[in-house]
């Protein structure tokens, strides 16, 4: 029997951020606990396709020990939890339409679900547990 669903918003840019997001989402899908992730803000140019790694993270005191660990990276552990698992990922519609961005075309390839709105996305995490990062 699946879990209690799971809702993260990710409103930050920070890598320890993103980081801490991808690992709760993942380990929450691949234990048979739904997850939906609803990236807005300041995480969502972190998701762009056209990046590499060391543009697409900035953040705090991890960030560089993340970026010299062998820490998974977050876009992978996302991936993984997808594939693995129930993991829903939303892109804000507002962000997209500020910086005139398509889900298909610019953000990480096969990550998103599509985009959304947060009243929609709100509306769903009753049901479950909220958790903003």
């Amino acid at each position: 029997m699946a879990g209690l669903p799971l809702y993260i918003l990710l409103a930050s840019g920070e890598h320890e951020k993103i980081q801490l997001a991808a690992m709760i989402a993942s380990v929450g899908a691949v234990s048979d606990r739904p997850v939906e992730v609803f990236v807005s803000m300041d995480a969502l140019p972190a998701f762009r396709r056209d990046i590499e790694p060391a543009e697409r993270y900035h953040g705090g005191p991890l960030h560089e020990t993340f970026m010299t660990s062998k820490v998974p990276d977050a876009m992978e552990l996302f991936s993984n939890g997808r594939m693995l698992g129930d993991l829903k990922m939303w892109a804000c519609a507002l962000i997209l339409d500020l910086h005139h961005w398509e889900v298909e075309k610019d953000l990480v390839e096969g990550l998103f679900d599509g985009p959304a709105g947060l009243t929609v996305f709100l509306a769903s995490a009753e049901g479950g547990q909220l958790i903003t990062i």
